[in-house]
């Protein structure tokens, strides 16, 4: 890989399950991969409503963000998808109280069909780098 990109890795965070990096840097933006509720200290999957799983995705990302000195407040730009679009409210209202910084980053959302583990949710994000 060049200088100018480079893969995130971070114990924190679960591990990818597929061929893909939890992230990547490229000049001074952070690519998050879509994140689902996986636990990483267990590497099981959150059982849980659309609540739990969100707040553990939203965990997920700001860990891989922490391991490259920066937090939630730098996301510029993220990517929801939900397999059920009734979910939208309660998924807003986790979204909302740790997305808490102003502005807002810019986002979807999505109802797909399936996702990875059946899960819920996936979120993906881009981050500014700058501290």
């Amino acid at each position: 890989m060049s200088d100018l990109i480079k893969r995130v890795e971070t114990k924190r965070a679960p591990k990818a399950i597929g061929p893909y990096s939890q992230g990547v840097i490229a000049g001074k933006y952070i690519f998050i991969s879509g994140q689902i509720a996986i636990d990483p200290s267990t590497g099981k999957f959150v059982e849980g409503e659309i609540k739990e799983q969100t707040t553990q995705v939203i965990n997920n990302i700001k860990v891989i963000l922490e391991s490259q000195g920066i937090g939630l407040d730098k996301v510029v730009k993220s990517e929801v998808y939900l397999t059920d679009i009734r979910d939208f409210q309660y998924m807003n209202e986790v979204y909302a109280s740790m997305f808490s910084s102003d502005p807002k980053p810019a986002r979807q959302v999505a109802e797909v069909s399936k996702l990875p583990l059946n899960a819920k949710i996936e979120i993906s994000c881009i981050a500014y780098l700058k501290k």
